[in-house]
């Protein structure tokens, strides 16, 4: 069994002064723009918060009733209560923390032993307890911090005045993205039988393949919101269309009930707006080359309406060191890519005969050990 080490435990604690940093910054900025009367962008902003928040609260209640089902109910009501008052997330960090605490500095793990025995119990329930976190850090992720992201990048084109809150908000939200994807690889290498085996070098493959095609897209859809405000947002509803069909026609599993299921391919959906990820464990080669294609495709256009319909804006140095990272970012976004389902997925040095472009966990389905909740999430 996999040991919850020392090294977990502390950026699990790092994780979570983050998360209260990210929260404050957030309203700090929000307040600074309604002090300014700009208050179109202090509302959006805590609109990404409340649906973000909103969403979360709901899954994690969710999964602490299914996980609890027969237990006592007025443990459960009083939790249901610290939800709708949107601290449950604090709930289990507290969990995670307690466990965590007990695995990495008070447990010792025997690979040989049993489940059932009380030090790998202890360290199952530290890693299922991360597991959760991680799964939720996902959604918030792409409900809140990556639409925040863009906004703030948006305001700064369209402006042109800078302030230091607005720096401030987005470091937070690459430090929110880039934590998001660190974590969520390290939960899901852990819940895998060849988790021992991923590489730190792989990680950090994966961390700027995501975190550049994610800025590269979110530059663009700035660039196309410059231009049109309308055209952006019909862009961004046909792709979360087209994410919900997809999820649709592979008739995800995640949830136990039909109305959450829905609720989870809705949030797929709009992760789907930003970043590719495979949501049923199957090959993707095709489908991930369609996604950057597409991507590469709108990015390239943008920039020829630029080119051909407003010719004077080509001339300004803000337009041109945007368009400058957009391309570049996307160009290393798509070379780290490659060499990352080439050389560093877990398939490609774990088992020889699998293809670069299965996602994690998907190859030896018969000999896998149970793996909770995210046998059925986010695969990729």
């Amino acid at each position: 069994m996999v040991k919850f080490t020392k090294q977990n435990f502390f950026f699990l604690v790092g994780g979570m002064i983050i998360y209260v940093v990210d929260i404050g910054v957030d309203f700090w900025v929000a307040s600074r723009y309604f002090c300014q009367g700009q208050y179109s962008w202090s509302i959006l902003i805590l609109c990404f918060r409340g649906l973000s928040s909103i969403i979360t609260q709901i899954f994690s209640y969710e999964w602490f009733k299914n996980d609890w089902e027969g237990t006592d109910t007025g443990k459960l009501k009083l939790v249901f209560l610290v939800h709708l008052f949107h601290c449950g997330i604090f709930i289990r960090y507290w969990f995670a923390l307690k466990y965590g605490c007990q695995a990495a500095f008070k447990q010792t793990s025997s690979r040989g032993a049993s489940e059932a025995d009380p030090s790998n119990f202890i360290q199952k329930q530290a890693i299922d307890a991360v597991t959760d976190i991680s799964m939720l850090r996902v959604f918030k992720t792409f409900l809140e911090t990556t639409p925040q992201l863009f906004l703030q990048i948006y305001i700064l084109m369209e402006h042109g005045k800078t302030h230091f809150y607005q720096y401030a908000a987005i470091m937070m939200s690459f430090c929110g993205i880039s934590l998001s994807m660190v974590d969520y690889q390290i939960s899901l290498r852990k819940s895998l039988p060849d988790k021992d085996e991923f590489h730190v070098l792989s990680k950090f493959m994966y961390l700027f393949y995501k975190l550049l095609t994610i800025t590269s897209w979110i530059l663009s859809i700035s660039l196309i919101t410059l231009l049109s405000v309308r055209i952006s947002v019909i862009l961004l509803i046909f792709l979360w269309i087209c994410g919900f069909t997809w999820t649709l026609k592979q008739r995800t599993t995640f949830c136990k009930s039909k109305k959450m299921e829905y609720l989870y391919r809705t949030v797929v959906g709009i992760i789907l707006i930003f970043s590719f990820f495979n949501i049923k464990g199957r090959r993707t080669k095709v489908c991930i080359s369609i996604y950057y294609a597409t991507h590469t495709v709108v990015t390239l256009g943008m920039l020829f309406v630029y080119i051909f319909c407003k010719p004077s804006i080509i001339k300004e140095i803000c337009f041109t060191i945007v368009s400058i990272l957009t391309i570049s970012s996307l160009v290393l976004g798509i070379i780290f890519l490659v060499v990352y389902y080439s050389h560093f997925h877990p398939t490609s040095y774990c088992r020889p005969q699998a293809y670069s472009d299965e996602v994690d966990g998907v190859v030896g389905q018969k000999d896998r050990v149970k793996t909770g909740r995210f046998q059925n999430f986010l695969m990729q």
